[in-house]
């Protein structure tokens, strides 16, 4: 429970109210922070496996208080240096005095700063690929359930020829599919920084190892290595170039425009009553309208989906405006749109999943809507069974035509049911077809091939996509807000 002091200031509500502990950590000073020591660890591990006059004891005493970060000290010290790097230097410093003298040897902030960026990245993808995983999971059980339900399909959100309630959410899965192949690879495309000096040249390194330039190429293999990456990027300048950052960030955006459609087909599907999101059993849907089923977890999907988007211009920008080897006008930007587009990413994500685990459909609501549609849309079979039947093509053709605007007439200017097929049935010149009108309006007859493509593509393109992630699959999500 927050103290009464937090009530006082602004708090992110993508931690506050929405993202899991594992994202608002992994963006947490704490995690940054140990980050950074461990990285002077590796550093001056690999410095003295080279040669450098490091000992045994530096080095032990440097990982004995990895862990115990007086954050106070390291404000205090970053008030008065007005550099939170060496701000975090001189308090791992104060803890370690016999390692002060070779933390940090021959780096540049950046070789904490940004390779930490890197590792959050990475493991940020980490955290979100699983989740992104059980959300396909959980649609492709939908689809295969609803593979041969018959529904009415939409263009321009006009009701349009049949399909199926699991061939809709395949159209869902397939985007969200890219979207997993693309986070993997952003996620697998990332490298470190590694130890590259200020100006990326590795010139303070050279020194440090008197020209060996064998040594300091080690020196950039170990540290890399000890962090968990299997390459570092070649050239750099003081940074790693901040393209990395849009990479990663438009993997992101990419999947908030996927969710952002399938949730707001799942809102139109609601109004419709075809389909619903979950709905708690105390749950409150409006404080004026008791009997209101918003769908609020697909709307929260849809508000944090816009955000997540709009986030995309930031590492765009800051891109762009990266003078030669590095301005610091990229510094507070990234503090602000790197961990806010994993946290949106993140809740977007558990939220998706809680819907997903509950999607409530309604066939009865759904047929309806199909016999009020169908007997336009059969038109043609009709046409096509009269003509087999000896009857003209054109006869009949304007004899459907007459029909069914009378019978359209009756829908938008009276409010009455489409009774088209009660006109068929009546009019003396369909009497060779009436006994096939049962048969030739049977929903199953216009659905095509939709339950053979569910079928084919969840074997073939989704389920092997989900083998990686099998041990994580079966972790629900329940929200607390």
């Amino acid at each position: 429970m927050a103290g009464a002091d937090e009530f006082m200031k602004y708090r992110s509500p993508l931690v506050s109210r929405y993202a899991s502990k594992e994202m608002a950590y992994n963006f947490s000073d704490r995690k940054k922070f140990t980050t950074w020591r461990k990285l002077w660890i590796y550093l001056a591990k690999a410095e003295k496996a080279l040669g450098l006059p490091i000992t045994d004891a530096q080095v032990l005493e440097m990982e004995s208080h990895a862990e115990d970060i007086d954050f106070a000290m390291a404000a205090e010290e970053e008030r008065k240096l007005r550099h939170d790097v060496m701000a975090h230097v001189h308090t791992f410093a104060h803890c370690c005095p016999a390692a002060a003298p070779i933390i940090h040897l021959g780096a540049t902030s950046c070789y904490v700063g940004d390779n930490t960026d890197l590792i959050m990245l990475r493991d940020g993808f980490d955290i979100l690929l699983p989740k992104l995983a059980r959300v396909i999971d959980r649609l492709a059980n939908f689809a295969e359930k609803y593979a041969d339900l018959p529904t009415l399909g939409f263009t321009h959100y006009q009701p349009a020829q049949l399909t199926t309630v699991g061939k809709r959410a395949c159209l869902w899965l397939q985007d969200l599919s890219m979207d997993m192949r693309n986070l993997q690879r952003a996620r697998d495309d990332l490298r470190f920084r590694g130890v590259k000096g200020t100006t990326g040249t590795q010139a303070s390194f050279l020194q440090l190892f008197q020209g060996d330039h064998d040594k300091v190429e080690e020196l950039d293999r170990m540290v890399t290595d000890m962090a968990g990456f299997k390459k570092a990027y070649l050239v750099t300048g003081q940074t790693y170039s901040r393209k990395v950052d849009i990479d990663s960030l438009s993997s992101l955006a990419s999947l908030g425009a996927t969710v952002h459609k399938i949730c707001t087909d799942i809102r139109l599907l609601a109004n419709l009553k075809e389909i619903e999101e979950p709905f708690e059993k105390e749950q409150i849907g409006s404080s004026a309208m008791p009997y209101k089923r918003n769908p609020m977890r697909a709307e929260r999907c849809c508000s944090l989906a816009r955000h997540l988007v709009a986030l995309m211009a930031d590492p765009l920008q800051t891109a762009s405006v990266q003078w030669l080897e590095r301005t610091l006008d990229d510094s507070a930007n990234r503090r602000i749109s790197l961990p806010e587009s994993f946290l949106t990413a993140d809740i977007i994500l558990s939220t998706l999943q809680n819907v997903t685990e509950g999607l409530v459909v309604y066939p009865k609501v759904i047929e309806r809507h199909i016999r009020h549609e169908l007997p336009f849309m059969a038109t043609e079979n009709i046409i096509m069974a009269m003509v087999k039947a000896g009857g003209n093509r054109q006869d009949c053709h304007e004899k459907i035509r007459v029909l069914s605007q009378e019978a359209a007439a009756v829908v938008k200017q009276e409010g009455g049911d489409n009774d088209l097929l009660a006109r068929v049935q009546a009019d003396p010149y369909f009497a060779p077809i009436l006994g096939q009108l049962d048969a030739l309006l049977d929903p199953k007859t216009f659905i095509g091939r939709a339950p053979q493509q569910v079928a084919r593509f969840l074997s073939e393109e989704v389920r092997p996509l989900l083998e990686p992630y099998k041990a994580k699959m079966d972790i629900k999500i329940e929200l607390e807000l």
